[in-house]
């Protein structure tokens, strides 16, 4: 049986590892070229440099203090919130860790008082869609975008916090 993974709050250095981690995983995986993990870059900076406690939050996932993914969940507005980034390394998949990272991101929205959270995900991420739906996310829209190297199918889904 392999050591449990703990949640924890974003540390000096994560930073660096999921946009390092992400890049790598969405290469081998998708063949997404270099302009992904900028992107992951930008988001993860940008939610550091504006950091609100009261309304924003992180979670790494970690094992014998090895990362295995992450989730955060970034204020759009007092009603809206994002989740953002979320990811999980091959060796921690299929025991539920999306899920539980979703689930934290669901319940912090709820405890702060939002009425909406929402993401943005491409078609091909099958078992991200797979939490998000079964978390209870309604797919709002799509549209084709070319982005990574590659033409792509961009989705946006939201989740009615009021329900």
């Amino acid at each position: 049986m392999s050591a449990p993974i703990v949640l924890r709050p974003l540390q000096v250095g994560d930073i660096g590892w999921v946009a390092h981690r992400q890049g790598i995983l969405y290469a081998q995986e998708y063949g997404w070229d270099g302009t992904f993990e900028a992107l992951v870059a930008e988001i993860a900076a940008q939610f550091v440099k504006n950091f609100d406690p009261a309304w924003e939050n992180a979670w790494i996932a970690e094992r014998e203090g090895q990362i295995v993914g992450s989730v955060f969940l970034v204020k759009v507005s007092e009603q809206e919130a994002k989740l953002r980034l979320l990811y999980v390394e091959p060796g921690a998949r299929g025991a539920g860790l999306g899920r539980r990272l979703t689930e934290a991101c669901i319940a912090f929205a709820k405890a702060t008082g939002y009425v909406k959270l929402t993401l943005w995900t491409n078609d091909i991420l099958h078992a991200a869609r797979r939490i998000y739906q079964q978390a209870g996310f309604v797919l709002v829209s799509e549209e084709q975008h070319h982005s990574f190297g590659h033409d792509l199918v961009g989705q946006y889904w939201a989740l009615d916090l009021q329900r």
